[in-house]
């Protein structure tokens, strides 16, 4: 398996996240949580017996992963959204109890994350063609908050207003005119 290590410093201030509790993790930080993520995913793989390239990279305060295999099929089953969803928390939970620290860590399997965003791509263009026919508001159905994160920043590029409503599981954007 390959580690690959991209680290992005202009968006991670080291001396502010030292100062300020709430503050965004180091790069050294993010490095220990994406090797930290890899050996577990790497074992995870090894029992599943599937092949896959990990990549780490550290950027926006977190730690990413890629896993990808040259066999398309190969990784088919781990990259459904749910799966993907369930192995990051398995793998945060991973990092969180070697490190003592709650983990922002994103997990991508076989390019799900990529197929999520074009996904959420067309739920606020459908969303938005309702507004621009009449619709005061339009409500999209309950989502993690990385994907509602996506969901404000493609709403905002288009020109338009989102906020989140609800709490824990019923907690989903609504998306107005600006």
């Amino acid at each position: 398996m390959d580690n690959n290590v991209t680290e992005n410093t202009d968006v991670i201030n080291a001396d502010a996240a030292a100062d300020a509790p709430d503050a965004l993790p180091t790069i050294g930080q993010l490095e220990q949580e994406g090797d930290i993520a890899a050996d577990y995913i790497e074992e995870f793989l090894d029992i599943c017996d599937l092949d896959g390239d990990i990549d780490i990279d550290a950027r926006n305060g977190r730690a990413y992963l890629s896993v990808n295999s040259s066999d398309a099929t190969n990784l088919r089953l781990l990259s459904k959204p749910d799966t993907v969803n369930a192995l990051q928390e398995l793998t945060r939970l991973a990092v969180q109890n070697k490190t003592g620290s709650f983990s922002r860590l994103i997990l991508d399997v076989g390019g799900s994350r990529e197929a999520r965003q074009a996904e959420l791509t067309d739920l606020v263009g459908r969303a938005i063609e309702r507004i621009e026919g009449g619709a005061t508001e339009a409500s999209l159905p309950p989502m993690s908050s990385y994907e509602r994160k996506l969901v404000h920043d493609i709403v905002s590029e288009r020109g338009f207003v989102s906020e989140s409503l609800g709490e824990g599981r019923d907690r989903h954007t609504v998306i107005t005119a600006a």
